[in-house]
């Protein structure tokens, strides 16, 4: 009897790192197409700003409404949200392949940014409930990995993939990812974990069922509160800046006469470093090191990686290649204390137990924000300017305002 009951109590993948993987096939989707611009620009004609666009539009659901999904997320159910939120991949994805026209595409685009947002936004509330308290520094520095790598994968496969059997293919297979993504997590994850949010409900005075006034309660309590506004904002300049690096580095490459495979591994590498920041502050978190502290060494080093990564002529003079791209690597993987830094922050500032999937939500929508701007901002001035040279610019302004939002977290005295 104790060996029949023994597999369905230790899965071979725990419930939590199978909520993170669902993470990184819908984020598989943000990062699916940099490595199809070029493909994208000659099949369908798309300007460098159209193709800004579609690299942005995916924020789209999540600079509207993020916070509002935040809010809904424990009435919805956490686990049903992820699940709505790959089927809705699934089928704007499959639809996405089989379109000729860029005005579709871009409707598309923002499908899948609604998607993606009721996938990611219920996770690290749901990885919250299925890992003890001593562990939650360490997953939530695992979750904030999911973009890295996916977008990391997804720049490795990409290249080669659209290379071989084109770009349609390359939007019907991830479909097909979250599609199997969407089976295995209705199946890991237990549905006690994934209920609504009962349990707070005895610290919540009011015993009345409506879930409106839970809703708007939840709201005014985030928005009126002064953490939850510094840790978004400080999301925003972080995100915006890295995306527009990471997800032009196909298109400068390929400008540089680099072939796409080369460009695909270097541009992978740029991404999947990221993860070792996101990793380590999880761990230096849980070590005792000061959210403050960490935040400053990843907005310094992505200011000053940039300056050495862009600056110089508009034909590429001045530093040597091989130097330029050690910045870049030191802008992602050093830059990468910041997110999962910030996650851990969001969860202290959070007003009150029931507003913490609101305070992520509002995070999140600032995130979106960022990836929303970042990408055309930096489009524009590489237009002016003739190439990517002011690149650093943009950046370096993001991180001093990143660096201004760190000092008034300072002031917030986190435990």
């Amino acid at each position: 009897m104790q060996a029949a009951r023994e597999p369905s109590n230790k899965p071979l993948v725990e419930p939590a790192l199978v909520v993170i993987l669902g993470g990184v096939a819908a984020a598989l989707h943000v990062g699916k197409l940099p490595p199809a611009i070029p493909a994208l620009q000659q099949a369908l004609g798309l300007t460098l700003l159209q193709a800004a666009f579609l690299l942005s539009m995916v924020q789209g659901a999540g600079m509207c409404a993020g916070v509002a999904f935040g809010a809904l997320a424990d009435s919805l159910g956490l686990k049903r949200s992820m699940l709505v939120g790959l089927s809705v991949l699934v089928v704007a994805s499959a639809l996405g392949g089989a379109s000729d026209d860029v005005t579709a595409l871009l409707v598309l685009r923002a499908a899948e940014g609604f998607g993606f947002l009721l996938t990611v936004l219920p996770a690290p509330g749901l990885v919250r409930r299925l890992v003890p308290p001593e562990r939650m520094s360490l997953m939530l520095g695992l979750w904030g990995a999911y973009m890295p790598l996916a977008t990391a994968s997804a720049l490795l496969v990409g290249p080669l993939w659209i290379g071989a059997i084109g770009w349609r293919s390359w939007w019907w297979l991830l479909a097909a990812i979250s599609a199997a993504m969407a089976w295995w997590l209705a199946r890991a994850v237990p549905a006690a974990a994934a209920a609504p949010a009962a349990t707070p409900a005895p610290n919540a005075a009011p015993a009345v069922a409506p879930a409106q006034p839970r809703f708007a309660s939840r709201l005014r309590q985030t928005l009126g509160a002064r953490g939850p506004w510094l840790a978004a904002t400080s999301f925003a300049v972080y995100s915006g800046q890295w995306l527009a690096v990471i997800g032009f580095l196909p298109s400068i490459y390929t400008q540089a006469g680099i072939s796409g495979a080369a460009t695909g591994v270097l541009t992978a590498l740029a991404a999947a470093v990221n993860m070792i920041g996101n990793i380590g502050s999880g761990r230096l978190l849980h070590r005792g090191a000061k959210p403050v502290t960490l935040l400053v060494v990843g907005f310094v080093t992505m200011g000053l990686a940039t300056v050495l990564a862009f600056a110089g002529g508009a034909h590429g003079e001045g530093l040597p290649a091989w130097l330029r791209y050690l910045a870049v690597l030191a802008f992602s993987s050093v830059g990468g204390l910041v997110p999962a830094t910030l996650f851990a922050v969001g969860v202290r500032v959070a007003p009150s137990e029931h507003t913490l999937s609101t305070t992520l939500g509002w995070m999140q929508q600032w995130s979106a924000f960022g990836q929303f701007i970042g990408p055309p901002l930096v489009a524009w001035v590489a237009g002016i300017a003739g190439g990517w040279q002011l690149t650093w610019l943009v950046t370096g302004a993001s991180s001093l305002i990143g660096l201004a939002l760190t000092a008034a977290i300072a002031r917030l005295k986190l435990h």
